[in-house]
């Protein structure tokens, strides 16, 4: 990962270098493909274009391509870290990981050719903590959402991640 401060520099708008540059996923795994809005620590906004070339789709369904709901869920998740992981104290030896998934509903099958407009709140962020509330629209229609918990840890394993501390404000 090359500089992952574009957000912190307050961009609005990531291209997909960018986004790999905050994120550690390659393919087949990177399911964001750019950021379009971004609140620090708030909000921000992703677009996921879903083409039949995904590897998913040679076996989700044959004949009946559907993304699976889990990758929705986790492109989510990735729009989330895109927004939150630049905030951390080192985020070079950190990774962001899921530690719960709550109120996951899937209300229409995301199919090739969709685009994926995935926009993800902030419900709590700790140095070492998060809680966010993701949708997946596909033309203004809900296709997912969910509650996703995620927790930092360090990239090496047995090594903890320092805490950042507490503003004095709270």
């Amino acid at each position: 990962m090359e500089n992952n401060d574009c957000i912190l520099e307050g961009r609005q708008r990531l291209e997909i270098h960018e986004i790999m540059s905050i994120l550690p996923h390659r393919y087949p795994f990177l399911l964001i493909d750019r950021i379009v809005e971004i609140e620090r620590k708030k909000r921000i906004v992703a677009i996921k274009s879903v083409t039949i070339n995904e590897p998913f789709f040679q076996g989700h369904f044959p004949g009946y391509p559907i993304m699976p709901g889990a990758l929705v869920v986790e492109a989510i998740a990735q729009a989330g870290g895109t927004l939150l992981m630049p905030e951390v104290q080192d985020p070079r030896n950190s990774l962001m990981v899921f530690t719960g998934i709550e109120r996951a509903r899937f209300r229409r099958p995301v199919v090739p050719g969709d685009q994926l407009r995935i926009e993800v709140k902030v419900l709590n962020f700790r140095p070492r903590y998060a809680k966010l509330e993701g949708e997946a629209t596909v033309d203004g229609k809900l296709a997912c959402e969910a509650t996703v918990m995620c927790a930092l840890v360090s990239r090496t394993p047995g090594t903890p991640v320092a805490a950042e501390p507490e503003p004095a404000d709270r």
